[in-house]
């Protein structure tokens, strides 16, 4: 597919998405909403994407909606009847349900949907000139992407509604601190420390494992009771006993050498993952 607003790119089994308006400091549009839920899935579907990485072009990651165009006039959407989902939860949606790793590079702003959008990613690096705000409380108007529920899990309540109540910006020491963010960059340096990260997960992680971590982590996390858990570990630990990648990673941290896993998300994702039947 063909993209307008981003730019989309495979190499050493890495897919990068790069939101790619500079101009408009990456100012966030429906198009590229779609177009990063595109992309998004096409990297899952690729067996040989192990890892993606989103950052922005340009010293800006994304200072939030673009509205210049009128390109999010909803005021004509009967999205209850057509079943309307706002543009940046398309992308998160997305994000939520990958069953590969995601980093996020973030360096200048990352205002509004600059910072909801990268919420579900598994890792959040940032340059030192980055700064967050989740301002919707000083534009009249409400979080979305599913923000409310991502934010508290990442740097508890009391950090998500100071944050989202006072809409106040976050700079990176402060969002490093609470855990919004893993690591603070050099602008210059941060796209090789994406990719390091990125290549350290490829050479060393087994996707099918990765795949089952990252979604048990929100989905089992997020339940009332620990006893759901249970009762998944207890069928992937059985299930090791016909897991050729657990045969090979004991071996070859027994022998000292890299492991090398074959198995795919296509062939080899346990069937009886409570979450597979669900549409994300």
């Amino acid at each position: 597919m063909s993209y307008q607003h981003i730019r989309s790119s495979v190499a050493d089994r890495v897919a990068t998405l790069e939101l790619n308006r500079p101009e408009a400091r990456n100012g966030f549009t429906v198009t590229m909403a779609d177009e990063l839920s595109d992309a998004l899935g096409a990297a899952d579907a690729n067996e040989e994407v192990r890892v993606v990485v989103l950052t922005g072009a340009g010293k800006d990651f994304c200072v939030g909606a673009d509205l210049s165009g009128r390109s999010f006039e909803v005021s004509n959407i009967n999205h209850m009847e057509r079943g309307w989902v706002e543009p940046a939860t398309r992308v998160t949606r997305k994000m939520f349900a990958l069953r590969k790793p995601v980093i996020a590079a973030v360096r200048g702003a990352a205002v509004g949907v600059g910072s909801t959008m990268i919420l579900p990613a598994d890792f959040r690096l940032a340059a030192k000139d980055s700064r967050f705000g989740f301002v919707f409380s000083r534009r009249g108007i409400y979080p979305e992407a599913g923000s409310c529920w991502f934010l508290p899990r990442l740097v508890g309540m009391g950090r998500a509604l100071d944050w989202m109540v006072s809409g106040r910006l976050i700079n990176a020491e402060e969002a490093l601190g609470a855990g919004l963010v893993q690591s603070l960059h050099e602008p210059d340096a941060l796209l090789d420390a994406a990719y390091a990260l990125a290549r350290e997960l490829v050479e060393n992680t087994a996707p099918v494992s990765v795949a089952v971590i990252r979604q048990a982590l929100y989905r089992m996390s997020a339940l009332p009771s620990p006893e759901p858990a249970f009762a998944l570990d207890s069928q992937l630990i059985a299930s090791c006993a016909q897991n050729a990648d657990a045969e090979e990673g004991v071996m070859s941290f027994l022998q000292k050498r890299p492991a090398k896993f074959l198995r795919t998300l296509e062939r080899d994702l346990p069937a009886f993952l409570p979450w597979r039947e669900q549409k994300s």
